[in-house]
């Protein structure tokens, strides 16, 4: 008894409503721009789908425990924009991704420099949208240099680049991560930084980066902090996600958030803007997104490498409005 008064005593702390009904927002199209979805199992994307995200991007970032070699960040920058791919397709939901070194793994500098080496061989691959997870964790040298690298990488991309800012002295990290990325000369607005909280988004703002917040369950921003959030800013510039991985999270995050705001009285026109124009927007300054493909038609019984998501007979479904496996 004492343990569950404790939890619902963290969510209210944490500004987090105990449930929500979802279906305030049924019709509406959902557009997440932070997700983990290797992380996620096949029922997350089915739920996805159902609750109306149409698209997705996966950025890179380390798995929870250091990579030893170079091959483990090959495999998995791969999976990126290979199977994961394929198998976001197979519930209607468009997968892009960005490829980059994570902070924390920039710190073992004698494996992070062999992936730079290999990331260009991916940042150029159809789908990638970005470079990106990257920033500052500890805010260490080697951090800072890596990080300072693949700006330029993306500089001579031309593409879009996901700031990771670190959980520890945030607007500090923030601050530094902006200025950095104006030494380099990058437009703020080809620069979307993440994790935001209170703290830091006015900054975010008035500098004209683009401001991404990560609604998680008991930390960084919960779904009523993040109401307030766009009524006292306003929608521009801003974006939301659930980033979702392999701690407690939600992947319904964004479609969750956009029905607490409707339930606040936001405005249709401000919701979709934060929850799926937004996103579109900034990253489609990579010239590889364009909304039109999100309902590009797939044939379900297509395979990767002649692997399958079904098992045992199982059938693809047929329509989004028919379940996923019959």
């Amino acid at each position: 008894m004492c343990c569950s008064s404790s939890i619902e005593r963290d969510k209210a702390m944490m500004g987090e409503p105990e449930a929500f009904d979802i279906s305030a927002v049924k019709g509406m199209k959902f557009f997440d721009p932070h997700v983990h979805m290797t992380s996620r199992t096949t029922d997350d994307y089915q739920a996805m789908a159902d609750a109306g995200v149409v698209a997705l991007i996966e950025p890179a970032f380390w798995l929870g425990q250091p990579r030893t070699g170079l091959d483990s960040f090959r495999d998995y920058y791969s999976s990126l924009i290979g199977w994961e791919r394929f198998r976001s397709s197979q519930f209607g939901i468009k997968h892009y991704c960005t490829i980059g070194l994570n902070s924390r793994e920039a710190n073992n500098e004698s494996l992070a420099e062999q992936v730079m080496e290999i990331l260009p061989l991916f940042i150029y691959k159809e789908g990638v949208v970005g470079v990106g997870e990257i920033g500052f964790d500890d805010q260490t040298a080697a951090e800072e240099k890596y990080y300072r690298l693949q700006l330029e990488l993306a500089k001579e991309a031309g593409l879009p680049v996901q700031v990771h800012t670190p959980h520890r002295d945030k607007k500090k990290g923030t601050q530094r991560s902006m200025d950095i990325a104006l030494e380099h000369g990058l437009d703020p607005y080809s620069v979307i930084i993440d994790h935001n909280n209170e703290e830091t988004v006015k900054e975010v703002l008035d500098r004209g980066f683009w401001a991404a917040f990560t609604i998680y369950p008991f930390t960084k921003m919960g779904n009523e902090r993040m109401v307030e959030i766009v009524k006292q800013y306003g929608s521009e510039r801003i974006m939301v996600n659930s980033a979702a991985d392999w701690g407690i999270s939600d992947p319904l995050a964004v479609p969750k958030t956009a029905a607490l705001m409707k339930m606040r009285g936001l405005s249709d026109q401000d919701i979709q803007l934060v929850t799926y124009n937004n996103a579109i927007k900034a990253f489609a300054q990579s010239g590889q997104l364009d909304e039109s493909d999100f309902n590009a038609q797939i044939d379900l019984t297509e395979k990767f490498e002649g692997n399958t998501i079904l098992r045992g007979g199982q059938q693809p479904r047929p329509d989004k409005s028919s379940i996923i496996i019959s």
